[in-house]
């Protein structure tokens, strides 16, 4: 039939947030979720598993004691804003942490959100991925860090809600996460990373 209207495929990928859920938690691998689609994680080099181990063990020994309680990338975060569900590299939260059900495996109120770049996610945490992180009314500071050469970006919020941005490129520099009062040396940080 020529003059046959044909409606629009369905959206098979389309998913809700409870069926993300139900998925997410039996998957032995992580995925993402915004706006009714999943999306797979990519995997992560050696220099990404130094770099975590790094910046992970300088964050935690310096919270220990403290009201600030670092996450590695087990930890789901979720934005109700916008949908999103992801697994930041480093999420530091200082309080409680405001859990979304009796799963206890995703929370709604990191205070300092830190991703490692890497050529695959580089310009999605730079761009897209912090413009769904500025809905969290609780978040701080933003923090990126490259894995593939020296270069840290930190993102600040100022009082008027508005996002300062710092760069250090030299292995000299320190830079401060201010939320936890903590420097940390690109030297340490860096160390034993093949650039």
């Amino acid at each position: 039939m020529e003059n046959e209207i044909k409606e629009a495929a369905p959206k098979y990928n389309f998913i809700t947030i409870q069926e993300y859920l139900e998925a997410e938690r039996a998957a032995s691998e992580k995925h993402e979720y915004y706006q009714g689609e999943v999306f797979a994680r990519s995997s992560v080099t050696i220099n990404h598993h130094i770099l975590f181990s790094n910046v992970f063990g300088e964050v935690g020994s310096k919270l220990k004691g403290r009201k600030c309680m670092p996450f590695g990338s087990d930890l789901r975060i979720h934005i109700p804003q916008n949908t999103l569900f992801t697994y930041p590299d480093i999420t530091i939260i200082c309080g409680e942490p405001n859990l979304t059900d009796d799963k206890f495996d995703t929370a709604t109120n990191p205070s300092v959100i830190i991703e490692l770049l890497s050529s695959s996610t580089r310009n999605y945490d730079k761009g897209e991925k912090f413009s769904l992180y500025r809905d969290i009314d609780s978040l701080q500071e933003y923090i990126l860090i490259d894995t593939e050469r020296i270069h840290v970006i930190k993102h600040i919020r100022n009082n008027d809600n508005s996002w300062q941005l710092t760069e250090f490129k030299s292995l000299e520099n320190i830079f401060s996460i201010d939320t936890i009062s903590l420097g940390i040396s690109l030297i340490n940080i860096y160390q034993g990373l093949t650039l």
